[in-house]
């Protein structure tokens, strides 16, 4: 049976397949379709197959990673959202929360997210509950009809439903979904209580329209991707089978499509968090335990840390300015990708990104109308890519491209050379910056991480990041451009379950606590079980989010299962606080701990991938397949062409070199040195730390 993995990006849509009779893998792309995604889905699936030479009936799993919910959000298409809330808290969107921007010189400006429903969209219901989930007042239903009766007839699509300490009682929001589902049956309805039953009044509301907004997007392209997998597979009644669809979440995780229907907030950094977990696998697997990961695409480039294994996770995200604090895997996207364009600001200064001439009409290389100059175009005539991306499949015009530099250098007095290294050069520091984000502002040294690069433009820009952040260096996994889609054939079913339970340490009840961690693990394994997942294949990870009385912002521990101590998991707390931010007050009996919030994560495990070797090394050093100008400083140099299909474990390449594979470039910097190991990996180094 075959399992195949695909990854929708802003240019490609990439897919791996793996026969898991025979071990065969196989990787490649086709182009993505921004109007319908589901297009390119289907054309990567088809692909996948064909390279196999398979059939849809040998298909066991497809899982995806999606950037629609994403892409929403980024571009803002939030089509008239509803809000209802409790009564008198009508305004919980424009109290919001206070951010300082960080950046620009003008952190005195207070700013706010934007509102994700006009005023004239929110509604309030009387009813109230107390913080311990007691009824202070009763639900009223007839303002609930109102509520739904206004927004029916104000052409709401979606609606998000909020309630004050709903994360206690959930009793009033499910009343409101059974008014909902009376008067209003076709609109989508998100209730906080399912999506984040977790405190904190704005953050549960937005994360609750978030999910809501995306929801009819989501559905459709769900629905639309399960139909023509049917119609792939034949009619699946007369097969009796329909292909099983999985769909990556942001924490790291997969879930059915039926199941990523009815929560799809989870989804919405579905496509990096793939990336962040197969460069993971890849580089645990080479001796590597602390590194970043660098997902260089044609539109952006997405950067993680990752520590033993497990990259880093956030409750703080959000996308789009839309804050949202379901668990995700804690990634930094910039603007910087190969399809960035190169433009003058007002000023006349160079400037790359963040906008993309995307997959159409793309670079001014491509030929298909283009005439913003981009990365690519940059790449092309300082010659660090080959004249055809894929192997030839799409074929490039460099004298398009230089044409348009030129057109850019006449208004800046400079050559196209100069003009395209000045490009390639502000585009490396934005992805520099991006590491130091994932690393510096979190009090973690970058010179002390090898970074992995992959993607289909990831590599481009390696040597000089390691001349920028003085990294130990760089390995690039094969098939970088598809590792994405191969993250996705290695992460298992995975969700996860909070309650709110706010009590001083000195006045917990653990009896209370350990039933209400068994509650949320009965939960978890409920959902698992019907994942397919017996009891004895669960896997369950409880933590707790602990903070010192009167602090804002908690720290997650883990908690043991069973009979724990607590105070076990108080000193837990005291050392990750001071690990996390360099004091502790352990000790200090004026300091009272207290608990905030109680988790647990389910996890179905899946088999994963295996990791073929290389052959042993041929006599003698590489041959290069050719010679090519290429300039990395001021001027062309000689610099030997390899094709990375020819290269054995244990071959070394010296730069000045371009090492070139379907799907990506390696361009090796003179004074940089390029190692295989016996997993086909290309590790970069500086020569004076090549070992």
């Amino acid at each position: 049976m075959i399992r195949i993995g695909i990854d929708t990006g802003g240019t490609f849509t990439d897919v791996v397949a793996i026969d898991d009779q025979t071990g065969r893998a196989v990787a490649g792309k086709v182009p993505s379709t921004p109007a319908d995604p589901s297009h390119g889905f289907i054309a990567a699936v088809r692909k996948a197959l064909s390279l196999l030479d398979a059939a849809p009936d040998d298909i066991a799993v497809v899982s995806h990673g999606t950037t629609v919910a994403t892409n929403q959000l980024l571009q803002g298409k939030v089509d008239r959202l509803g809000f209802i809330t409790t009564a008198g808290f009508e305004h919980l969107l424009e109290i919001a929360r206070q951010s300082v921007p960080d950046g620009y010189g003008n952190s005195y400006f207070w700013v706010k997210p934007p509102r994700i429903v006009p005023a004239d969209l929110v509604r309030g219901v009387g009813g109230r509950l107390d913080a311990d989930g007691q009824e202070v007042r009763p639900f009223s239903t007839a303002d609930a009809k109102e509520a739904a009766r206004h927004l029916k007839a104000a052409g709401v699509r979606s609606i998000g439903v909020s309630f004050l300490h709903s994360y206690a009682n959930a009793e009033h929001e499910q009343a409101m979904r059974e008014v909902l589902e009376a008067e209003f049956p076709e609109a989508a309805v998100s209730i906080s209580s399912d999506v984040l039953p977790e405190y904190r009044e704005y953050e549960r509301s937005m994360t609750t329209l978030v999910d809501a907004a995306v929801k009819p997007t989501v559905s459709g392209y769900v629905g639309r991707i399960r139909a023509r997998l049917d119609a792939l597979n034949g009619d699946a009644r007369k097969n009796a089978r329909s292909i099983p669809f999985y769909v990556m979440k942001s924490n790291g995780g997969v879930l059915s499509a039926e199941e990523v229907v009815r929560q799809p907030v989870t989804t919405v950094l579905s496509g990096p968090a793939a990336g962040a977990l197969g460069a993971a696998l890849i580089s645990a697997h080479a001796g590597f335990d602390r590194i970043l990961t660098l997902d260089g695409g044609g539109t952006s480039t997405d950067v993680a840390v990752v520590l033993h294994g497990e990259p880093a996770v956030t409750t703080e995200g959000g996308v789009g300015g839309y804050p949202s604090k379901i668990p995700m895997i804690d990634v930094v996207t910039v603007g910087a990708g190969g399809g960035s364009v190169a433009w003058l600001s007002p000023e006349g200064t160079l400037k790359v990104g963040p906008r993309s001439a995307g997959a159409d009409p793309g670079p001014v290389c491509y030929g298909r109308g283009g005439t913003e100059v981009t990365v690519t175009d940059a790449h092309l005539v300082l010659g660090r890519i080959p004249a055809g991306l894929l192997g030839g499949e799409v074929p490039l015009d460099r004298e398009a491209a230089r044409a348009g530099l030129a057109g850019l250098g006449g208004k800046l007095g400079m050559t196209e050379e100069a003009v395209a290294a000045g490009i390639l050069e502000i585009s490396a520091w934005n992805q520099a910056n991006a590491l130091r984000q994932v690393t510096v502002k979190r009090g973690l040294d970058v010179r002390d991480f090898q970074l992995t690069a992959f993607g289909g433009s990831g590599a481009l820009l390696a040597c000089r990041l390691v001349d920028i952040l003085g990294l130990r260096g760089v390995l690039v996994p094969p098939d970088p451009g598809n590792v994405s889609a191969f993250g996705l054939l290695t992460v298992d079913v995975r969700n996860d379950y909070v309650q709110t339970y706010v009590r001083r340490h000195d006045r917990i009840d653990v009896a209370r606590v350990r039933i209400l961690f068994d509650d949320l693990q009965a939960s978890a394994s409920k959902a698992l079980h019907a994942e397919g997942f017996e009891e004895a294949e669960q896997v369950f990870k409880r933590s707790a989010d602990l903070r010192y009385f009167g602090q804002a912002y908690e720290v997650r521990v883990p908690v043991p299962e069973g009979d724990f101590a607590a105070d076990g998991v108080v000193e837990a707390f005291h050392a990750a606080h001071e690990a996390m931010y360099g004091y502790s007050f352990r000790g200090d009996e004026r300091q009272v701990v207290e608990w905030v919030n109680l988790r647990v994560t389910g996890i179905g495990p899946i088999r994963r991938p295996e990791f073929a070797e290389l052959p042993e090394p041929a006599d003698g050093p590489p041959e290069p397949a050719a010679i090519r100008q290429v300039w990395f400083d001021d001027a062309p140099v000689d610099a030997a062409i390899h094709d990375r299909r020819t290269l054995r474990r244990g071959d070394r390449v010296h730069g000045p070199a371009v090492i070139e594979e379907y799907g990506s470039t390696v361009p090796v910097h003179p004074g940089f040195t390029c190692d295989v190991d016996r997993w086909g990996n290309l590790l970069l180094t500086q020569e004076d730390r090549a070992c």
